[in-house]
């Protein structure tokens, strides 16, 4: 059958799999580009899901951070010279400050027109790709940390007591916290809170990856079982060794981290930002 050349194009870049690999599981899949994923990482060609594959447009991440809220915002345009355009800039500065003070959970219909203002002016095409509203209540800190203005995230922990976001340790830790998110990127916070879903479809991929092995089926149900948990300890933030230390894990960085300030100091959620990226 014939393989259109965007199904081929978009196939590499999600998995990262040689071009005649890609060809040959769209073939097998019939066409079906879920199909041909799935096949490709059953037989481990696929690389590893690392969110920086699916980055490709040219943009800007807004941060703000204020007392009990921060908003994470993305504005695309066509080219990096664009993305420094002092117009552009402040366009993504007003749209995050306008979502902040607001408290707007979508697009509005005067957030397009200032859109289009600049789109006019500047003679280059430009979205508002997206926004996440992460809020923070009395006992709860945020911190944000953002990288060369293409990855922005904000992580938000609970304290024991509020008096502790006053603490440089805990400032310091969660700082460091951020840049390692921005670092690492990782799918989700805790092994609690991976989907069900999600987590059956990669056992199922393992238990195919293992088959051809002349193994005991309890030697491979173990070798399943430690893939997972090799996964795991990739995709989630709290199981992840840290940006600073990687002889300890993120969660075990914090529960230090509330020993030494006399409390407790645990990461809730975060939301991690790349241009181009869908949410």
């Amino acid at each position: 059958m014939d393989v259109s050349a965007a199904d081929l194009k978009r196939l590499r870049e999600k998995t990262g799999a040689g071009m005649l690999d890609c060809r040959n599981a769209l073939v097998k899949s019939g066409g079906d580009f879920a199909r041909a994923e799935r096949l490709l990482k059953e037989q481990g060609l696929a690389a590893a899901a690392k969110r920086s594959g699916r980055a490709t447009s040219a943009g800007k991440i807004f941060v703000k951070v204020m007392p009990g809220r921060a908003v994470v915002l993305e504005l695309d345009c066509e080219t990096d010279f664009v993305a420094r355009n002092d117009q552009f800039l402040r366009l993504g500065s007003s749209l995050v400050d306008m979502v902040a003070s607001k408290g707007l959970a979508a697009k509005t219909d005067e957030m397009e027109l200032m859109v289009k203002d600049v789109i006019g002016r500047i003679k280059e095409n430009m979205a508002l790709s997206r926004f996440t509203t992460i809020t923070a209540g009395p006992d709860e800190m945020l911190a944000d940390y953002v990288h060369d203005d293409r990855i922005g995230v904000v992580v938000k922990a609970k304290l024991s007591d509020a008096k502790l976001a006053a603490d440089p340790a805990v400032k310091q830790t969660l700082f460091e916290c951020a840049l390692h998110l921005a670092a690492f990127a990782p799918q989700f916070l805790s092994r609690e809170k991976v989907p069900a879903d999600w987590l059956a479809e990669q056992e199922s991929i393992f238990r195919e990856q293992v088959k051809a092995m002349d193994k005991p089926a309890n030697v491979l149900q173990g070798i399943v079982k430690g893939k997972v948990s090799k996964l795991l300890s990739e995709v989630c933030f709290l199981e992840q060794p840290f940006v600073k230390d990687e002889k300890r894990k993120v969660a075990k960085v914090l529960e230090d981290l509330g020993k030494q300030v006399g409390g407790t100091v645990a990461a809730v959620d975060f939301v991690y930002y790349r241009v181009g990226e869908s949410a």
